[in-house]
């Protein structure tokens, strides 16, 4: 089947979940600094992020199939937690997040007749976990590449208690909000 978009990002979790629709795409993943802004919110933080890289993709391949980007923060209160720098981060990052409710913010950025955008935001509460855990679980080498350094697909699903909102916006693509935008702009799923 003929590629219908390009997606703008290397994860291949990403990858699965529009495997998982049936659209098919291309791979063409950019590199950009994604740190946050000074005071900029979660929410502008990922939606920021997301249409830079749609646009650093349409301004590499030039006119051609519509792109998708994505971008995903685990967010405790304010604090915007991206990729673990080191063990030390990560090992940070699961010590925060141990027995508190916390939010993912999934943007994507559709860009093709015109631009899209779409959010969601979901709730996680972590159960309470032993420093013997968190060790372990960095040992495993999951966290090493993942916002907020776990996987709820993974092993680092034993962590959550629950969750409110979108499962596959945790694990990096809402799907709900991505065949919305499809639709939108006339790539239709079914077909």
């Amino acid at each position: 089947m003929a590629a219908q978009i390009i997606l703008a990002s290397a994860s291949p979790r990403r990858r699965e979940l529009l495997d998982q629709i049936k659209i098919a795409y291309r791979v063409h993943p950019v590199d950009l600094d994604e740190s946050p802004l000074l005071n900029e919110t979660p929410l502008d933080y990922v939606q920021r992020v997301a249409a830079e890289k749609s646009a650093a993709c349409i301004a590499e391949l030039g006119d051609g199939l519509p792109v998708l980007a994505a971008d995903t923060a685990v967010v405790l209160d304010d604090l915007i937690m991206g990729k673990p720098k080191d063990r030390d981060d990560a090992i940070a990052m699961l010590r925060l997040l141990s027995g508190k409710m916390h939010r993912v913010y999934s943007a994507i950025s559709l860009r093709g007749r015109r631009h899209d955008q779409a959010v969601s935001i979901t709730e996680v509460t972590f159960r309470p976990l032993t420093e013997g855990e968190i060790e372990a679980y960095w040992q495993s080498g999951e966290p090493a590449d993942k916002a907020g350094s776990y996987a709820i697909q993974g092993v680092g699903g034993i962590f959550v208690e629950s969750i409110n909102g979108s499962f596959s916006g945790v694990v990096g693509l809402p799907l709900f909000e991505t065949a919305e935008l499809l639709s939108r702009q006339g790539i239709g799923l079914f077909i």
